[in-house]
This record gives structure tokens, sequence and C-alpha cells, in this order.
């Protein structure tokens, strides 16, 4: 896609294309299977959490918030970090009320594959989850630990067995409070191909999928094909853009993914869960501008394209 693809002529005529088509589809009442249910579109705070120590976006929340309304987001997906503090879900619900923006989710994750760190990490979803829940959040982008981060390293049966064995546990934690598990992806679960998310399938076959298509691209991966071959199990997407040289964009929609062909794979498996943009700079990136007005060109962008 190129820099100004959101607004290009080409993306506006598939878009069109894809609205008229999508009427048709959404003719039925809310209760035929004909009907289609609208996409929320929310962020994710990394971004802000890269600037902060230990990456706590506790300090910035009001700022996250506040952005993120402006931004024209439906909702936000937090860092499980933020909901340590006892407060926690006074004080974020009070920000979610205020800015009249939902809790979507949260991202969670450990070293799953290390069963030596299973009770600490089973500890901090028996904390996080049910103060998720009671924010009306419903979503756990959950990530299983890399071995070790920008090696391509295979995980033996064993430490994908113990990843399974904490996985399910998670899973029976989220289904207690009303929430849907799905395994986000960065790049060591779907390099050496997908060998550590076919390990994870392989144990755990119906747990769903929030894949996040630039990491997909970053490992490896066809996000179209990823979409199309894994397409009944995904309920969650991270939205994120990359210039030709492989470096991230300032704002989705300025980099060269092919966000119209994926918009086409979403439609035919008939994408109808979360779409969260979670923007990254490179270390030693300078903004042009304030994170905000990249955060609301970034939702004009899946507007324009994807149609949600």
């Amino acid at each position: 896609m190129s820099t100004n693809a959101c607004v290009s002529r080409r993306s506006f005529l598939q878009y069109s294309v894809a609205v008229i088509a999508g009427c048709g589809a959404t003719a039925g009442s809310a209760d035929t299977p004909s009907a289609k249910r609208r996409v929320i579109v929310g962020a994710h705070p990394w971004v802000y959490a890269a600037t902060q120590p230990k990456y706590d976006i506790t300090p910035v929340l009001p700022q996250i918030f506040a952005d993120m309304s402006y931004a024209g987001l439906d909702g936000v997906e937090l860092m499980s970090t933020a909901l340590q503090p006892d407060d926690a879900v006074q004080r974020i619900g009070d920000l979610s009320q205020k800015h009249k923006l939902s809790v979507i989710g949260m991202s969670f994750g450990g070293a799953m594959w290390d069963r030596a760190k299973h009770q600490e990490i089973l500890d901090d979803a028996a904390q996080v989850i049910p103060r998720l829940a009671k924010l009306g959040g419903r979503t756990l982008g959950t990530s299983v630990g890399a071995i070790k981060w920008g090696q391509k390293l295979r995980k033996t049966p064993e430490q994908l067995d113990a990843q399974a064995e904490l996985l399910r546990k998670i899973i029976a934690i989220c289904e207690k409070n009303g929430v849907v598990l799905n395994l986000h992806n960065h790049t060591y679960e779907v390099e050496n191909e997908l060998h550590d998310l076919k390990g994870t399938l392989a144990r755990v076959p119906n747990v769903k999928l929030g894949p996040d298509l630039n990491w997909l691209v970053r490992g490896g991966v066809d996000p179209v094909a990823f979409i199309r071959q894994y397409g009944k199990q995904i309920v969650f997407l991270h939205l994120r853009d990359q210039k030709k040289d492989g470096r991230w964009s300032e704002a989705l929609g300025e980099g060269d993914m092919d966000y119209v062909a994926i918009a086409t794979a979403l439609r035919e498996i008939n994408f109808a869960g979360h779409a969260v943009i979670e923007l990254a700079h490179e270390r030693g990136f300078k903004l042009t501008r304030p994170l905000r007005e990249s955060l609301k060109m970034s939702r004009e962008c899946v507007r324009t394209v994807l149609g949600y």
C-alpha cells in the first residue's frame, strides 16, 4: 500500500464496492444469520508504554484515554500491568466513563513454556482477569513468551506441553469471568513455519486467535494467507504498518503493507471480532506529530480501507 493509500482513489473505489456488497449481507435483522455484527475498533497503548519506565502506562492513562477518545476510537485494549494496582478498577473505570471510551480487553503474557514460572503467571492472571471483567473487558490477547527474543529458537515438545497446560488453566479463568482468550503473536510464534503456533494449536486446537498482522509480516508470513487459513478461529486483530524498508510507519496507512488485500481476506472470512491499532516506532524515531493525530489518521485508515 502506498504512502497515501488510505485516501487513494483505488482504495476508495474498492472500499465502496465492499460497502455496497455488504449492504445485502446486513439486510436481515440482528437475530438472523445474515446480520453482520459491527467490528469494534480500538487501540493498544504500546507506543505510550515504550516511553515509560518499565513500560508502565499507569502514570499516562489519563493521556491515553484522552488521546484515544479524540482519535474517534471505540475503546482501549489495556496492558495487564495497568490492572495490577489495587485502585485500578475505580481509576480506569472513571477514565472510561469520562471519555466515553470502553475497555475492550487487555494484553497479557509470560514465559508459559517455563514450568518454573507457571504459578507466578497463574497468580497474575487470577488477579487481573476478574478486574478486567469488572471494567467490561471481554478479550485477553495472550502471548506465550519467547525462549530468547531476537533468536529463531524452536521450543521443544516438552516446552510446548507446558505452554499448553498453562494456557488451558488461564482459559478456564477467562471463561469463569466471561472473557475470551486469543493468541496474540509476535515474530517468535510464527517463525520457523509457524512452529510455535502450530505446536500450541496441536495441543489446544479450539483456542481463538488474535493475530498481529505486522508481526506476521516480520515473521515471514503472508497475512492474507494466514487470515484465509485460520479465519474460523480469528476473533481479534492487531493492526500496524511498515514501509518497504521494513521500518514502521508513524501511522497506519503511511506504510506499504497491502491492507486492501487484507480487507478482501477479512470480508471473505466474515470477520466480526475486534480490530485494534497498535502503533510502534523504531528506536530513536522522532515524532513528526502528536500521537493523538497519528491515532486519528490510523482510525480513518481502518474506516476507509477495512470498512470498520
